[in-house]
């Protein structure tokens, strides 16, 4: 069987001291800075646990799934395993995936007793929410994964828009984006440049801007930003 691949961290927009404090202008990357004022996609970030679903074809090419965290070692809820077990099925995965011996889906878990005041997102339990997918070695576009999600019955994380990296900043900072869901107070966004670019590590560029890393400015709303 081929490697269900760990989601790669996806880091803040600005370094940290060593209070873990942002230091406000301080890039995380070099590539943040580089790309700062051309347009990013932007989605809401969840706040749950990562998972990722993977799917492969043993020796006699029957199709398997396996659920897994973020990490190798990362321990899932009974609960969340068994949401998932009830959410995908060999079949159904091998269907959506017809020419491909493996593919993994990267969701995250969240929902009732996923993380603490979660339940907003769903009271009545807990649930997956797709980001990305990996097919092979190919990371597929927003179009082809909003096409994955049709297919399985999935929702994917609410997209916000596109606009700059330093734009999305000040409207983070300035408490200006408002989760898809009534009740909840978004942690934050994720970027990904428009055309996918890697760096020289081979890894996406990808960053999150999360709000309580900005305290409240006086002109930020009290209502329904980011927390």
């Amino acid at each position: 069987m081929s490697e269900m691949r760990e989601y790669q961290k996806i880091n803040s927009v600005f370094k940290r001291d060593e209070k873990g404090q942002l230091i406000d202008g301080d890039w995380a990357c070099p590539e943040f800075g580089y790309l700062a004022e051309l347009d990013w996609r932007w989605t809401e970030k969840v706040d749950g646990t990562n998972v990722r679903v993977y799917l492969y074809h043993t020796d006699q090419n029957a199709p398997v799934v396996q659920f897994g965290g973020r990490t190798d070692n990362a321990q899932m809820p009974t609960f969340l395993y068994d949401r998932l077990a009830d959410i995908f099925t060999a079949s159904d995965l091998e269907a959506a995936f017809p020419d491909s011996q493996s593919a993994t889906l990267y969701g995250e878990g969240y929902g009732r007793k996923v993380q603490k005041g979660a339940g907003n997102y769903n009271p009545e339990g807990c649930d997956f929410i797709l980001f990305d997918v990996r097919v092979g070695d190919w990371w597929l576009q927003p179009e082809d994964v909003a096409d994955v999600a049709e297919k399985l019955g999935l929702r994917t994380v609410p997209v916000i828009g596109t606009f700059t990296l330093n734009e999305a900043i000040a409207k983070v900072r300035c408490k200006r984006v408002q989760s898809a869901w009534e009740n909840v107070r978004i942690e934050g966004i994720v970027g990904t440049p428009t055309v996918p670019l890697f760096n020289r590590k081979g890894e996406r560029i990808i960053v999150k801007v999360k709000g309580r890393d900005f305290p409240p400015t006086p002109e930020a709303s009290d209502k329904g930003g980011v927390k």
